[in-house]
């Protein structure tokens, strides 16, 4: 029996999948970037919204209907639109936000781009920013786009994923293995 977190991905990548190619076929793969990038911040910000997609106390059609109110109010695609929708008729809708994921991850390929998870004790500065994507550019050989986000518990420094690649720099990683180091020898 698979685990649940393969079976979340497998239909998220199908969807993933899906819409991507609806995107490309109508030439509306920058649209669809946005719109997914928009979803996902909104997905983000909005408890209710998480809970919408996530709770089986909401009929289909209720889900339905209240993605499709977003969707209009946001004025997202209709290929993101019409996945919603199915994905409401299906009962699907607790995968979108991996299928956001898989998605960015379609488009970056695409495009001949790889996505850099960096998670930073501090917003990065434009020229930290800058000197990071060319530093991981000449590692992968491959543009980088970095997702950015911010965890004070760092301390300081850097976590980086780049595919199955992770560069852990932070402060907390640092004195976790001091710690751990500390408990063989005493």
């Amino acid at each position: 029996m698979a685990s649940s977190a393969s079976l979340t991905a497998g239909v998220a990548g199908r969807y993933a999948t899906a819409l991507f190619e609806l995107a490309r076929e109508s030439k509306s793969i920058d649209r669809l970037e946005k719109d997914i990038d928009a979803l996902g911040a909104a997905l983000k910000e909005s408890a209710d919204l998480r809970d919408l997609i996530s709770s089986p106390v909401y009929s289909r059609a209720d889900q339905a209907a209240a993605l499709k109110t977003v969707a209009s109010r946001m004025d997202l695609g209709p290929e993101l639109s019409n996945t919603l929708g199915v994905m409401a008729a299906n009962r699907r809708l607790f995968v979108v936000p991996r299928m956001l994921e898989a998605v960015k991850g379609l488009i970056a390929e695409s495009r001949g781009e790889v996505s850099a998870e960096v998670v930073s004790a501090r917003p990065l500065t434009d020229a930290q920013r800058d000197e990071l994507a060319r530093t991981l550019r000449e590692k992968v050989g491959r543009e980088v786009k970095l997702d950015e986000r911010v965890d004070e518990g760092l301390i300081g420094g850097l976590v980086v994923r780049v595919g199955s690649l992770m560069i852990d720099t932070s402060i907390r990683s640092k004195l976790a293995r001091l710690h751990n180091a500390m408990k063989e020898v005493g």
